[in-house]
């Protein structure tokens, strides 16, 4: 009798990734003081003590015990709509919006609603993995954009041009960039638009770390300006990051109400609804806790400014890229792979870093920093610790 066996497609994934480098550091003796993660992209502070009172407030309402619209609560739909609208200069509405259970759900959903097993979805290399991961456990296709090296890893036009015209359904990015950091500039991701369009493919922006743009950037992008933008753009978005609250779960999809209603088939068999306390709790914080979301970006940039002076004195280290919540480090171990880099670190100084070779093909010079995770005296412990 055969035995019973799980899902190929399933099976065939490496475990998770950051408990795995995690694992690394039980080995650590402490002789170089605290562990030094740099792993999992958290908010290195605490949330703010309105946004605890605003969710223990919500939570402890009989009205959130029961199952609330799948496309979000209506409260969240519209302030999040208002928000969006102010960002980008642009008017969106409550039906543009729907809200998940956090962003790797709110791409989960996406990509179910535009591929199928056996089509193709292009992400740039190097990748986020868990877009990579979800790609493959639907049997769904991987086609890679490579980026530029010498650019601070931006992604070729010609490279997505040649994805798109094989076939490809749809084109993924992320910016700013986990896992290099690097942003955007407009007029690139108005390229990427224009190449969907042409090919008749969606382009897909994972903006999660949006919020942490560099003060005075302006609208990331003016793509919801741009004429039956709903036929092509999709916007994904995470709550986590700027309101410190990732065990909440809390994301967010701009897309056109055709599209959204395709994602609702899909979220009443993935979850029926996100959850409905952190969604009342959020539509009640983003317009009072605006200036605490703003004083976190500029402690991010400082936080990145501490790394680059920390990198600039090490010899053999360069940031291939930054911004944001990351930097791409290349290592100066030329001969060795990214794991083996990246395990030392941990067993022997005390520092927790993703392996580039984690993250896509031709990525083992580089290792994943999350500096957000780390104040300016802990990342300033680095000097040390990498010579």
């Amino acid at each position: 009798m055969p035995a019973a066996e799980p899902n190929s497609l399933i099976a065939r994934l490496s475990p998770p990734p950051i408990p795995s480098v995690v694992a690394w550091s039980r080995e650590y003796s402490g002789g170089k003081g605290p562990l030094i993660d740099l792993s999992q992209a958290v908010p290195g502070y605490p949330a703010h003590p309105e946004m605890l009172r605003l969710l223990g407030e919500a939570a402890s309402s009989q009205a959130m015990t029961g199952y609330g619209p799948i496309e979000g609560e209506a409260v969240l739909r519209d302030a999040y709509a208002r928000h969006v609208s102010e960002v980008y200069r642009a008017p969106i509405q409550a039906e543009n919006v729907h809200i998940t259970s956090g962003c790797n759900q709110a791409f989960m959903s996406v990509a179910i609603a535009l591929a199928g097993a056996g089509d193709t979805v292009a992400l740039t290399n190097p990748f986020y993995f868990n877009h990579e991961t979800t790609l493959t456990m639907l049997g769904i296709k991987r086609a890679l954009v490579q980026c530029d090296t010498t650019d601070g890893f931006l992604p070729d036009i010609g490279s997505a041009e040649q994805a798109l015209a094989a076939g490809a359904r749809v084109l993924a990015v992320v910016t700013p960039n986990n896992p290099t950091g690097a942003v955007y500039p407009p007029a690139l991701l108005r390229e990427l638009f224009l190449l969907c369009r042409k090919y008749g493919a969606w382009l897909i922006i994972d903006e999660t770390y949006r919020d942490f743009l560099a003060e005075g950037y302006g609208p990331p992008h003016a793509l919801l300006s741009e004429p039956s933008w709903e036929d092509t753009l999709v916007l994904l978005y995470s709550f986590s990051k700027s309101f410190c609250i990732p065990g909440h779960r809390l994301g967010a999809v701009t897309a056109g109400p055709k599209l959204l209603a395709e994602i609702t088939k899909v979220m009443d068999n993935m979850q029926i609804c996100a959850p409905r306390s952190a969604q009342h709790a959020v539509a009640a914080a983003l317009p009072i806790l605006a200036e605490r979301r703003a004083g976190n970006r500029l402690e991010i940039a400082r936080r990145a400014d501490a790394l680059k002076s920390t990198m600039s004195e090490l010899p053999g280290w360069d940031i291939a890229a930054i911004g944001a919540y990351f930097a791409f480090i290349r290592h100066p171990f030329a001969d060795q792979p990214s794991a083996a880099v990246a395990e030392r670190l941990a067993k022997q100084a005390g520092i927790i870093s993703i392996p580039g070779s984690y993250f896509g093909e031709g990525q083992e010079r580089y290792l994943r920093l999350a500096f957000a995770n780390a104040d300016v005296a802990s990342i300033g412990l680095l000097s040390e610790r990498l010579r």
